[in-house]
């Protein structure tokens, strides 16, 4: 049975498997952390394009989440030493940032999560880099709509279950794979907490949304098969049959209505072409 504590009777932060309901206090220390992680990805814009390295967009996300009044939550989280995720084409997330050059045609997500006065604001989105062939395009684009019908059923009284389905449904039209191995997450004062938010699932399953709750969508979507294959360096995930993978990432909280996203980009930067 799902429990479900209030975060402000908590006298310290732990993951015990609770779902967290914040008050509007929360709501404000996440709408700050989440403006900064959209700002971070606006401001990166003009510099995702043929000819950049993955450590150059890493050293751009590390220096705007400092001025900004942020800390870079990956940076050192677990051993990683980078400040975002950069995932090209077949990595379908935790692409570690390098030598890596961009290449016209690639397509690429990146992954911040700038965390301010203690609350993490965690967004991905896609980048086109240079002359995209239309098949990656139509991904991209299918992997935004999946998102963003997913946070349709964000809505107090729905269930995980609904959001899973209408992602995965849609995702399916496209006969493309939704990938199984990775989840949204409880987000706020912890990087990673209860509940997990599937993308594929029955409607009318698993917990409920309440006000209060405060979480990621994350939908990662393949051009093929939903197969995942861990590389040898711990953190890097591509598909195993090769083909494209596209993800975007929103933090929300639920409201008494529907929900608020965190993470909306203020110039309107919502899906590629930029």
């Amino acid at each position: 049975m799902t429990e479900y504590v209030m975060a402000e009777d908590l006298g310290t932060l732990s993951r015990n498997g609770a779902i967290k309901l914040h008050g509007p206090a929360g709501f404000e220390g996440m709408r700050k952390a989440g403006r900064l992680a959209a700002d971070i990805l606006d401001a990166l814009v003009p510099h995702v394009v043929p000819g950049v390295t993955t450590g150059e967009i890493d050293d751009i996300v590390r220096e705007h989440t400092l001025r900004g009044g942020g800390i870079p939550a990956t940076l050192n989280y677990r051993g990683y030493t980078h400040s975002c995720c950069t995932s090209i084409n077949h990595v379908i997330c935790h692409g570690i940032p390098g030598d890596r050059v961009l290449r016209d045609g690639d397509i690429v997500n990146i992954d911040v999560t700038p965390i301010v006065d203690g609350w993490h604001g965690d967004t991905s989105r896609m980048f086109l880099v240079g002359d995209v062939p239309i098949k990656a395009k139509r991904l991209v684009d299918v992997t935004y709509e999946c998102l963003m019908l997913g946070i349709e059923q964000a809505k107090p009284g729905n269930r995980m279950g609904d959001i899973a389905h209408v992602i995965q449904s849609h995702a399916e039209k496209y006969r493309y794979g939704v990938v199984r191995d990775f989840c949204g997450h409880g987000v706020g004062q912890l990087f990673h907490d209860a509940p997990e938010v599937v993308h594929a699932g029955r409607p009318g399953t698993g917990p409920e949304l309440r006000p209060g709750m405060f979480f990621t969508i994350e939908p990662m979507i393949n051009i093929g098969k939903p197969s995942v294959k861990m590389l040898d360096d711990g953190w890097t995930a591509v598909t195993r049959d090769k083909t494209l993978s596209a993800q975007f990432e929103h933090s929300i909280g639920i409201t008494e209505t529907g929900c608020e996203i965190f993470t909306e980009s203020p110039k309107g930067l919502h899906r590629p072409p930029y």
